[in-house]
């Protein structure tokens, strides 16, 4: 086999891989602007999904046969990433991870509500598969519940407090007019003389058949799930007979490395105790005066002069730090993505149950541009403090430049450009791309700097509480004192955190790990390299190749250097 006919082969198989994954997910599909699945919804029984898995070991053996020795530097990270990911998949069909996913943030109902206000009808034609998708939606939701129950029955029952905030979620969209209904203000054809009679089409079908198909979940969630579920003492996955087993191959899915829990929880430990809380002291003095770490925390939680008056100033301080950082990125990036980066507030109805922020990338056909989401909660009791490293992680110079820059690689497989599956890359350029955020001068004051030191240590809370709650069986008060102690972060953001790792378990060992790995390889180069190292070569390697797993990162990083030592 030559060389061309190999990596062609992988390349082919690549392409097969991404066309499943859209078959399989209608609704990604639409996200990501392919709208021949308009009318479909996906499908989460657990017959499709062994269905799902029979194929994904095909195109994994079929790339495993590929001979490496044939395949140039792009062709074996096409195959090691393709590998990975039919891996991954195939990890989450054999430990069930849709019986455990009732949660607030990755419930099939979270999604539905996240997702539909990014998604799109381009044409007429389109507008009325749209119409049809809507008992779709329905049966997807059905079949979510019944995974659920498929879940209890095996001895998997959720954390109480997860199902309690996603019933909240739901109850809240139920309780929407429908003038603000997501599904109904689907975007529609522009200029087009029919929207009116489709719209009235829509909002019948949303509400005879969607909405009571929420309240079916809504039942599931408040009569079988809620009474029968882990409380609070029990309420990581320590607690549930396979709960080790889950809980290793969640490290292994987040991270994409071969680490264990006690590594982690020491990691955090001596980042959340010591490192971090030195930086607080020294940057402290200057700021307030008091090096007492205690002290400096309730300044920045109490302190009346430095919380914002109203959810408009969250918005304006928020959109100068994007302003800015656009401005910046060209001194320290050769690759610059084309589609702009929007900022729009969260909506009301996932508001109080969600994080500060959250992006989503842009369309690759450009019909969508990045959305940095402004969570504008109970702006009053937030700190001025917050805003500005949550700006530079969530938007520029993290995931806007790293998942733009992905989608806009028209030269790499579909599954590599718009893929968020390696979470530890992803998450781990978000919080590398707030300490990058004090070199390029992008923070105003010590006061923000504060903040950068508050999102990194609760980043570093997040390995031993995760590992707290899910290898070593916390309750969940003891994950909320320890985040209070060693973070400061308000009561309220505490616990939507600690109830989101009690959800997602092993996706907030993710940054850190990723963070962490970055860093090692900057200062690898930058030890071997001296004068010759350059900053926007050196971020361009970490960002040309789209979403990459951590050991192929290193791989990349490794044949960078050589080149230009």
């Amino acid at each position: 086999m030559s060389e061309n006919s190999a990596a062609d082969v992988i390349r082919s198989i690549a392409d097969e891989y991404w066309e499943t994954m859209m078959r399989s997910s209608p609704l990604i599909a639409s996200f990501f602007g392919d709208h021949r699945f308009d009318d479909q919804s996906d499908d989460v029984s657990a017959q499709a999904e062994q269905r799902h898995r029979q194929l994904w070991a095909e195109l994994r053996e079929r790339a495993a046969a590929v001979p490496v020795e044939e395949l140039d530097e792009d062709a074996m990270v096409n195959r090691d990433l393709l590998i990975g990911d039919l891996d991954d998949a195939i990890t989450r069909v054999d430990t069930r991870l849709a019986e455990l996913t009732s949660d607030q943030m990755q419930g099939m109902h979270a999604q539905f509500l996240m997702l539909f206000g990014q998604l799109r009808a381009p044409d007429p034609e389109h507008a009325g598969m749209a119409v049809r998708r809507v008992s779709e939606l329905a049966r997807t939701l059905d079949q979510a519940a019944e995974r659920y129950r498929e879940g209890l029955a095996a001895g998997r029952p959720p954390a109480r407090i997860n199902v309690t905030r996603s019933r909240n979620q739901v109850e809240s969209y139920l309780a929407a007019p429908m003038e603000n209904d997501p599904f109904v203000n689907l975007a529609g054809p522009t200029d087009w003389d029919g929207e009116s009679a489709w719209r009235a089409e829509l909002a019948d079908a949303v509400r005879d058949v969607l909405r009571p198909a929420f309240a079916r979940y809504r039942d599931v969630l408040a009569n079988d799930l809620e009474p029968a579920a882990r409380l609070d003492d029990q309420a990581g996955l320590a607690h549930l007979a396979d709960g080790d087993e889950i809980y290793q191959a969640l490290i292994k899915l987040n991270t994409g490395l071969t680490l264990t829990a006690d590594e982690l929880h020491e990691l955090g430990l001596e980042q959340a105790t010591k490192s971090i809380r030195a930086e607080f002291a020294e940057i402290g003095a200057r700021a307030f005066g008091t090096s007492d770490v205690p002290e400096i925390f309730d300044r920045l939680l109490n302190d009346p002069e430095i919380r914002y008056r109203s959810g408009a100033e969250i918005v304006e301080h928020a959109r100068a730090c994007l302003d800015n950082a656009t401005a910046a990125m060209g001194d320290w990036f050769g690759i610059l993505p084309q589609a702009p980066c929007r900022l729009t507030p969260v909506p009301d109805y996932l508001a109080a149950d969600v994080p500060p922020a959250y992006y989503t990338p842009p369309a690759p056909d450009g019909s969508r541009p990045g959305e940095y989401h402004v969570n504008l909660h109970q702006p009053t009791e937030r700190g001025r403090h917050q805003t500005a490293s949550i700006a530079y992680h969530e938007a520029i110079p993290g995931h806007h430049l790293q998942l733009a820059i992905a989608s806009e690689r028209a030269d790499l497989p579909a599954f590599r450009r718009m893929s968020m599956g390696q979470t530890a890359y992803i998450e781990g350029w978000g919080l590398y791309a707030e300490r990058l955020a004090v070199e390029m001068g992008l923070y105003d004051d010590d006061l923000d700097l504060l903040g950068m030191l508050a999102s990194d240590v609760w980043r570093a809370c997040r390995l031993v509480v995760d590992t707290g709650l899910h290898a070593r069986g916390w309750t969940r008060q003891q994950a909320i004192d320890f985040m209070i102690e060693h973070a400061p972060l308000d009561l309220d953001t505490i616990k939507v955190e600690v109830d989101r790792y009690i959800g997602m378990p092993g996706q907030a060992l993710a940054y850190k790990v990723g963070q962490r790995e970055i860093l090692d390889q900057r200062a690898q180069a930058m030890a071997a390299l001296g004068s010759r190292f350059d900053i926007k070569g050196f971020h361009d390697v970490v960002l040309g190749a789209a979403s990459v797993s951590l050991p192929v990162l290193r791989r990349r990083v490794s044949t960078w250097i050589a080149a230009h030592d």
